[in-house]
């Protein structure tokens, strides 16, 4: 079976897949309260029932960031709940978890993020050929009137679609 397609007669699983990625859990939070300048794809030191449990589609990036301590990048606050069928091997819900990214990249990471006052936000994390992948934002704190602008902007491109798609209806 080709990947990303069910079976025709349902017995496949069905997930959210986009050449190869299934998504397990998006922080919409975040393109809301962060510009985000820059992104990119790290890996993800997991145990086994954290694997699990992430199969199950069970995680939330909500209150999640990135640190980077002595030339490594760690995830903090990524709540991945217990798997259910755990035993007392069970990991911790919200542990530190370290990222895999190449040398060059926590180097150039380490740069902006001192530099120029940025911070790291877990976007999405999802599974990618069987493995673990975080989507890093390189993001810049909002203000609350930059919000509500993109809130403005958001609202106005929804009134002018309204409008157009009411004046094709007129037309036919």
């Amino acid at each position: 079976m080709a990947k990303g397609v069910g079976m025709a007669n349902g017995g496949g699983k069905v997930a959210a897949r986009a050449g190869g990625r299934k998504l397990i859990a998006a922080n919409r939070k975040a393109r809301h309260d962060y510009a985000i300048e820059d992104t990119l794809e790290a890996g993800i030191m997991l145990s086994g029932t954290e694997v699990k449990s992430l199969r199950a589609g069970r995680a939330s990036l909500v209150d999640g960031y990135a640190v980077i301590i002595d030339s490594e990048v760690f995830l903090q606050q990524v709540h991945i709940p217990e798997y259910t069928q755990g035993t007392w091997t069970n990991h911790t819900p919200r542990r530190t978890r370290k990222l895999l990214l190449h040398r060059e990249q926590i180097a150039k990471l380490e740069r902006r993020v001192s530099e120029q006052g940025l911070t790291l936000v877990p976007l999405s994390l999802y599974f990618t050929d069987g493995r673990a992948k975080v989507e890093l934002g390189v993001a810049r704190g909002k203000r609350t009137y930059d919000k509500r602008q993109s809130l403005r902007e958001r609202q106005d491109k929804r009134d002018v679609e309204r409008a157009m798609s009411a004046a094709r209806r007129r037309m036919r």
